[in-house]
């Protein structure tokens, strides 16, 4: 009977163990497909203790321990040698009739991946705590939290795919994002009542912002998303039934120009009741169109309501450089300065005038287009002291 191997301090080599004349320790074996490979440690056991001078790493039995147990559950050896670029490449293949703004966004993390060190990483070789450095160095690089949790959100999924195909044993990028990077995004809050009855008699009174005031108090009474509200054709406003169908969604995006798509929601197929000042701006508006030499035509849909200089549609840009110079000139004429107003500041200020006057939530979640009765729910916690009070005397007066 041979006698057993054992290494410089006596201890009984395994089945696939020596020790080199250097000290090292190396463990051969087959992977998955039969090939023989072959990992090292400067300690056999988790107990050794690290020689001088080298960097630490586990010990030849942890990775045997790993090594057998990838084997067991079939996971491909070294990630199949992908890295986290080509990881999202092949994700991002896969996914197929998607937006072409979710389409821009995914080419967007592709193309830092491709200058980020973090991309060139094999994918077996990323763990928890290098995903959540590289978005922490992300931020402190002047990232913003919106963009940071676009990436992730292309890189979460597309690790659940390597889990999934078995390339790896856990996702690296599965955790709360607000746990790792604090949130620097502006919260957008309603206007009161004041701000906005004094935006928009200024915006009716000036001579040259006044042309855009129908529009404008079409947003702050209908919650019309931007991109929805460029979108209205004239087929979309049924003065008879006082309503505004919205199905669509209007966009322009620099590589293929204008673009109809779905609403942003699955829930974003609605149809908005009208009041008789919603529908009197809507006719006005469309008593000033004017006719375009050729009526434009965008996947089949004609007729929008609102058209450029040049007789094209307007767009969301068109409408945020509108509300952008009238706050300008709005404050550098009053003392008391008006907060920053965009289109989406009419859609949450119409959100939260519906909450504050006690709504039904699932019908204020309905014109409001909102997928998740949650994110109406949020409107109801900007409530303040003034909604509060009018609550309490409501129900206690309800009691006598």
């Amino acid at each position: 009977m041979s006698e057993k191997r054992r290494d410089n301090r006596g201890r009984i080599l395994r089945n696939g163990e020596i020790q080199k004349p250097d000290g090292r320790y190396r463990f051969k074996y087959m992977d998955a497909f039969g090939q023989p490979k072959y990992v090292y440690s400067w300690r056999l056991d988790k107990n050794d203790r690290m020689p001088a001078g080298k960097k630490p790493e586990p010990s030849l039995r942890e990775k045997e321990k790993q090594i057998n147990a990838d084997l067991f559950d079939q996971i491909v050896p070294e990630g199949g040698k992908m890295t986290v670029l080509s990881l999202v490449e092949k994700y991002v293949s896969l996914k197929t009739g998607v937006r072409p703004t979710t389409e821009a966004g995914y080419r967007t993390v592709i193309n830092l991946l491709k200058r980020e060190k973090f991309g060139g990483m094999r994918i077996d070789k990323v763990r928890l705590s290098d995903a959540k450095s590289w978005l922490i160095q992300l931020q402190k690089n002047g990232r913003g939290f919106s963009t940071i949790r676009t990436i992730r959100g292309v890189l979460r999924p597309a690790f659940q795919m390597a889990v999934d195909d078995d390339l790896i044993r856990k996702n690296p990028f599965s955790f709360e994002l607000a746990s790792v990077i604090y949130n620097d995004s502006v919260t957008r809050e309603a206007l009161t009542r004041e701000q906005e009855r004094k935006f928009l008699k200024f915006v009716e009174e000036d001579p040259h912002f006044c042309k855009y005031y129908d529009g404008i108090y079409i947003l702050f009474h209908t919650g019309l998303r931007i991109s929805e509200f460029v979108g209205l054709t004239k087929a979309d406003i049924d003065f008879e039934n006082m309503k505004i169908n919205v199905d669509h969604q209007l966009q322009r995006h620099n590589k293929i120009g204008y673009q109809v798509d779905k609403p942003k929601t699955e829930k974003g197929n609605r149809q908005i009741p009208m009041t008789p000042e919603v529908a009197e701006c809507f006719r006005r508006i469309l008593k000033r169109r004017e006719k375009p030499k050729v009526e434009p035509i965008i996947n089949g849909y004609t007729g929008f309501l609102f058209l450029d200089k040049d007789g094209r549609p307007m767009v969301a840009m068109h409408w945020e450089k509108y509300f952008q110079h009238i706050c300008i000139k709005y404050n550098s004429i009053y003392k008391v300065q008006m907060p920053k107003v965009t289109p989406h500041v009419c859609r949450h200020t119409f959100c939260s005038r519906m909450a504050a006057a006690r709504m039904n939530p699932k019908t204020l979640q309905y014109i409001m287009g909102h997928s998740d009765i949650s994110v109406t729910l949020n409107t109801y916690t900007h409530l303040g002291f003034e909604e509060a009070s009018e609550e309490i005397h409501r129900l206690a007066a309800n009691d006598n």
